[in-house]
């Protein structure tokens, strides 16, 4: 990935992430020829959320989302999914950081439950 808007966002969200939950383990997963560095993935007690990058959008997909409360609206992608849900960011986006640390905190106590 070119050192672009998608590239600050993501490394944004990592730091919100672990900040959230400083024992998350970061992997790469799915590694193939047309994406070689794989999808990162960020587990603790079970899959948290997944990163994505695409040409017009960065999507954190949460695993469980579905079932994590929401209060603020951040979610705004995979909203019928049966239990997943996501967060499309696209270039200029403003993602509201504290709301989106308590998403994670919710997602980890949820695996933990």
């Amino acid at each position: 990935m070119s050192d672009d808007w998608r590239s600050e966002t993501v490394d944004r969200v990592r730091t919100l992430i672990r900040t959230a939950e400083p024992e998350v383990v970061e992997e790469a997963k799915w590694r193939k020829a047309s994406n070689p560095d794989g999808v990162p993935t960020f587990s603790c007690d079970g899959l948290v959320c997944t990163v994505e990058t695409y040409k017009d959008k960065v999507k954190l997909t949460f695993a469980k989302g579905a079932s994590v409360a929401d209060p603020t609206g951040i979610f705004n992608a995979s909203l019928d999914a049966g239990t997943r849900r996501a967060v499309d960011l696209r270039e200029g986006d403003t993602l509201d950081e504290d709301a989106f640390v308590e998403l994670v905190r919710d997602a980890v106590a949820l695996n933990r439950a």
